[in-house]
């Protein structure tokens, strides 16, 4: 009994188990009722309601899904309307259809939500298009397509409201176990940098690195949005308590993994010999078991129980560094201070991990809401979009463009069933070339593969009753497998495609028409992707970079603010660091996008990877700043200052030379007068002054490197200036 609950305890808590389980009560709850009624032509338009109203599902509080529901269901009416009103009338409706399809994109700039709500909405509209075109019984009103499709919509929502009425807190769990299973892999990631061997790929660690940091960001403003939502509520503000401190936890967890206190490179090479490097490298892994750990408790809602390796890690590199310190004329001692600063993150870093969901009275508990809040503030947010320059506009673009020609081949080849090639169209046709590629192959893959495996499945099993329960077994595939593994749900869709249609004539007479309507559909995105403004990433890298630059800019001075005022984890701090961390972590997402693009690939990859390294240097160096603050004397803070102000003005002139296509200014004198005061500051002090003096000098040497890759990436190629600081790594 005991191992059967351990097993369903453990598919209960799969990320998608709620909603394939919403998914199959809907489905089931529609197939009762066509069954009752013996009306099986009332099937498809309920059942693709039901799959568009779970696409446009949000991940909020009940009251703001009920909100969101009453918005989606009235964009499913219009859409639906429309499209049956302008069927009949060809030419009418080829112009209705680009013009539907770039507001409804265009709409998403308002926020996450308008855009899940908007691709829904075109989604049914073509399934209208499907639905009315596919009808074979008798002719009835105009009206009855549309509003069984939102009725459809309008079932399935009530049960997600019923469903998030009761498990108020279940999202929220599973979604900081996403976040601390992401940290998890990123302090195993970071752990690979500590490895002293020879020859180790460092760029590849690094990207690898990158990667994993960029998918803690991601987890980390998921969380935010779950908890605005449900902190708004009164009755769940006391539950979300614990919840809330353990995001504002993975936050600081991010921070101090994120820290670089000295070149990686430098330290395994004066350490070969030592085990120092290993014991560091232990520690982050027992670390990230740790979060692991907490992941699970999270997920299968139990508690978090410390096996104390984390303890005992910690007193091993202390032992470590102690017996290190013994042997005074050994290579690499004088580096045993920036070993120092790393043991210190390190212990701070198990420490918070243990206590992550500890209370903790002085921290700030609000959270920035992002959604608009006004309809002016949409509008703003979707004006600004509203240039060739901006992605979401030339993906709405092209997403229209490719949906008209879809319709004119569709008028052309086959107006009975060409629907098809306008479903796989907008599925295909994704934001950039790697990704439409990638989701051109997993479903076109899919989809043979579906087709087949219907085709055996209604020839073994030709009884309407069992492939009923067929089409409720393929539904919950597709929605439990859509985000992850697109080639099973492409495949899961077209087995409940083929045994719908089924039920109303031939599945079979859909088979070839559906392979080669997606093939058109497919090879139509494609070619869109690469004729109407391609959007090749390697053109607007030097924008990413400029956002990176400014956003650490700020970051830098409001962290800095609090060597002078004390530590606070206020709302503002936190703000900038989220800002910083999703510029470069943009950084990261956009260079590993650019390499796959065919014109990306023509060009000297190593520039891209260049700017992912600098990108990835100063996040590192700023976090470690910000991991280590604490308030210092007056009179070095002064000295720290000018560092500050200087480097922060640099970064913001690289950005506006970047935008602006112009080099940066340089005064290599200043650069050289505050390197050297740093030098003193650090032969003259201790403890955290001497940290601080030390990282501000690695900034300071990491900018001639930064001006050259700006000036590569607007096409300057000018070296640097001849009294520019060489780049040296600052003394023992």
């Amino acid at each position: 009994m005991s191992l059967r609950w351990f097993r369903l305890q453990r598919v209960t808590a799969f990320d998608r188990f709620a909603d394939a389980i919403r998914v199959l009560v809907a489905l089931s709850g529609v197939m009762l009722y066509t069954g009752l009624r013996e009306d099986a032509h009332q099937l498809i338009p309920l059942m693709l309601g039901v799959i568009a109203s779970a696409i446009a599902e949000t991940d909020d509080s009940w009251r703001r899904r009920a909100r969101a529901l009453l918005l989606t269901l009235v964009c499913f009416s219009v859409a639906a309307l429309t499209v049956e009103g302008l069927l009949g009338m060809p030419w009418a409706f080829a112009l209705a259809l680009p013009v539907g399809t770039f507001v409804l994109i265009m709409l998403g700039a308002a926020s996450g939500r308008f855009a899940t709500i908007g691709n829904a909405t075109l989604l049914l509209s073509v399934y209208t298009m499907i639905g009315v075109t596919q009808h074979t019984g008798a002719p009835r009103p105009f009206w009855v397509e549309p509003l069984l499709l939102v009725i459809g919509a309008a079932w399935y929502g009530v049960l997600a409201l019923a469903w998030n009425a009761v498990f108020v807190h279940r999202p929220v769990r599973q979604s900081l176990a996403r976040l601390y299973g992401a940290l998890d892999d990123y302090l195993v990631c970071k752990s690979w940098l500590f490895e002293p061997v020879r020859d180790l790929d460092v760029a590849a660690r690094r990207s690898d690195l990158a990667h994993a940091n960029a998918r803690v960001v991601g987890a980390l403003n998921d969380t935010r949005l779950a908890l605005m939502d449900r902190l708004a509520g009164r009755r769940s503000r006391s539950a979300m308590t614990e919840n809330l401190r353990l995001y504002l936890a993975a936050q600081d967890i991010h921070e101090r993994t994120s820290s670089a206190h000295y070149p990686y490179k430098a330290l395994t090479e004066a350490f070969f010999h030592s085990d120092l490097m290993f014991r560091c490298q232990r520690l982050l892994r027992v670390t990230g078991a740790a979060c692991r750990a907490r992941a699970a408790a999270l997920r299968y809602d139990e508690p978090f129980v410390d096996d104390g390796r984390m303890a005992t890690a910690v007193d091993d590199l202390d032992a470590a560094i102690a017996h290190r310190r013994t042997m005074v004329d050994a290579p690499g001692a004088d580096l045993l201070y920036a070993v120092d600063d790393v043991a210190d993150n390190l212990r701070g870093l198990a420490e918070r991990v243990e206590d992550a969901g500890a209370p903790d009275a002085d921290s700030d508990t609000v959270l920035q809401n992002p959604l608009p809040q006004s309809s002016m503030e949409i509008w703003q947010r979707i004006r600004v979009q509203l240039t060739p320059a901006s992605a979401r506009f030339r993906h709405a673009l092209r997403l229209a463009l490719a949906m008209w020609a879809g319709y004119l081949v569709l008028l052309a080849v086959h107006p009975a069933q060409g629907y098809w090639i306008l479903l796989t169209t907008m599925l295909v046709c994704q934001p950039d070339y790697g990704a439409t590629r990638t989701r051109f192959l997993q479903r076109v893959g899919g989809t043979v593969a579906g087709l087949v495996l219907g085709w055996a499945l209604m020839r073994l099993f030709p009884s309407p009753e069992v492939q009923l329960l067929m089409i409720v077994a393929s539904g919950v595939v597709f929605f439990a497998a859509r985000f992850r593994y697109y080639f099973t749900a492409a495949a899961g869709i077209s087995v409940l495609v083929l045994m719908s249609f089924n039920q109303i004539g031939n599945g079979f007479d859909l088979i070839w028409p559906r392979f080669i309507d997606t093939l058109i559909g497919g090879g139509l995105a494609a070619a869109v992707m690469l004729l109407v403004l391609p959007d090749w990433r390697e053109r607007e890298l030097h924008h990413r970079l400029a956002d990176a630059l400014t956003a650490h800019a700020a970051y830098l001075r409001l962290l800095f603010s609090q060597y002078r005022n004390g530590r606070a984890d206020d709302l503002a701090y936190r703000i900038a660091r989220r800002d910083a961390h999703n510029a470069d972590a943009a950084v990261s997402t956009h260079v590993a996008t650019a390499l796959k693009d065919p014109h990306g690939a023509r060009t000297d990859s190593r520039e891209a990877l260049a700017v992912l390294a600098c990108a990835q240097t100063l996040i590192g160096h700023l976090s470690t700043l910000g991991a280590h603050r604490e308030v210092l004397d007056p009179t070095d803070v002064d000295t720290l200052d000018e560092a500050v102000a200087h480097i922060a003005e640099a970064l913001d002139h690289v950005a506006h030379g970047l935008i602006r296509s112009e080099p940066a200014p340089f005064d290599g004198d200043a650069a050289s007068r505050i390197y050297d005061r740093l030098a003193r500051l650090r032969t003259e002090r201790e403890g955290t002054v001497r940290l601080v003096a030390g990282q501000l000098q690695l900034l300071l040497e990491e900018l001639p490197e930064l001006r050259r890759i700006g000036a590569q990436l607007v096409g300057h190629h000018r070296a640097p200036a001849p009294n520019a600081p060489a780049r040296r790594w600052f003394p023992g």
